[in-house]
């Protein structure tokens, strides 16, 4: 499964004031996500937030199609009020406040993923 890492630009010494903002955040309404039609066209299957010094990653994994993804991130309340209140420790502003603005900034803030390993799952069943 793609795992997408997106970096925020934070200002270094507040990674207390900084997850403290994931103890209320809201997580999206559902996994997964659909076109305007109702059709699933991905599915979230985990995220999780690194932080350190002056650098935030948060990874997503996720089945389908990423722009889609992104898309879905920019509707949901949670994220929405999580993206409001990280801004004052930003060190780069980030354009998040549309939709519109939201993907693009998500857009430009994947990192390129040079590896990616995993095991495959044996089956127990016999």
């Amino acid at each position: 499964m793609p795992i997408a890492a997106i970096r925020y630009d934070i200002k270094a010494g507040f990674e207390q004031e900084i997850a403290d903002i994931f103890t209320d955040y809201r997580r999206p309404s559902s996994p997964s996500v659909r076109d305007e039609g109702g059709a699933e066209v991905a599915r979230i299957i985990g995220t999780a937030v690194f932080l350190k010094e002056d650098t935030m990653v948060r990874f997503i994994e996720f089945e389908g199609d990423i722009a889609s993804v992104a898309r879905y991130m920019a509707g949901q309340p949670g994220v929405r009020e999580f993206e409001r209140k990280i801004k004052p420790y930003l060190s780069r502003p980030r354009d998040t406040d549309t939709p519109e603005g939201f993907v693009r900034t998500f857009t430009a803030s994947v990192m390129r993923c040079v590896s990616h390993l995993g095991q495959t799952r044996l089956s127990t069943a016999g």
